[in-house]
């Protein structure tokens, strides 16, 4: 019953897991952005400051810094990998959706009143749709050279999974481009992604009790 009762709660809201069984975000977004900064999440915008510039527009290579809210006390991550217009960007991040999963080219849209990005929805892959919550972030932290790195699963920073992974062919897409394309065919599709912005911006928190017991079920098949 109890452990029922936690995975309802983590349901409810996507949070990093505290311990170091499974891959926390900071490392992950230490090795792809080449930010090195270290600590928890929720450090990394005050530690930037005299070392990072710091600012609200997002930039391929940056990190976005989440503030803590509810059970997500010590904040998070994520690397932004392309940016699609003023309010959408394609981000990589660790142990958000799932413990230790890793999720890269996924969608993160700015729902701020002011446009800053200081309220994002971000993509939650278990249930092919955008996260259910908002969620309040520092802002943008610039690395001196942007440049994407890849990940290699490595056990010493614990147990991961990729959950999703988008094949990006070019940074800077013509017009008539195709739309890229996900490495793996079960995976979601740019153009969902977007039907899903639709959804989540019309019926921001219209999701039953029935819903959240499905995704309990979806993340514990996962574990």
């Amino acid at each position: 019953m109890m452990r029922w009762a936690a995975l309802l709660l983590a349901s409810l809201t996507t949070t990093p897991v505290l311990g170091a069984t499974v891959l926390q975000c900071v490392p992950y977004a230490r090795i792809v952005s080449g930010v090195q900064l270290y600590g928890d999440a929720l450090t990394w915008w005050d530690q930037a400051e005299n070392h990072y510039r710091r600012g609200h527009m997002p930039r391929k290579g940056a990190v976005l810094a989440f503030r803590p809210v509810g059970p997500m006390v010590l904040g998070h991550v994520a690397v932004v990998s392309r940016v699609l217009d003023d309010r959408r960007v394609l981000i990589r991040h660790a142990n958000w959706s799932v413990p230790g999963a890793i999720e890269e080219d996924v969608l993160a849209v700015d729902v701020s009143e002011e446009g800053d990005w200081s309220e994002v929805r971000v993509w939650h892959s278990p249930t092919n749709q955008m996260g259910a919550r908002s969620n309040p972030t520092f802002g943008f932290i610039y690395p001196d050279r942007p440049q994407l790195r890849a990940f290699r699963p490595d056990p010493a920073l614990g147990a991961s999974t990729r959950l999703a992974s988008l094949n990006i062919t070019s940074d800077d897409p013509g017009p008539d481009a195709a739309p890229p394309r996900r490495t793996a065919a079960a995976q979601p599709r740019l153009a969902l992604d977007l039907r899903a912005v639709r959804y989540a911006d019309a019926t921001p928190s219209a999701r039953s009790l029935r819903d959240i017991i499905a995704d309990v079920k979806r993340d514990a098949a996962l574990r």
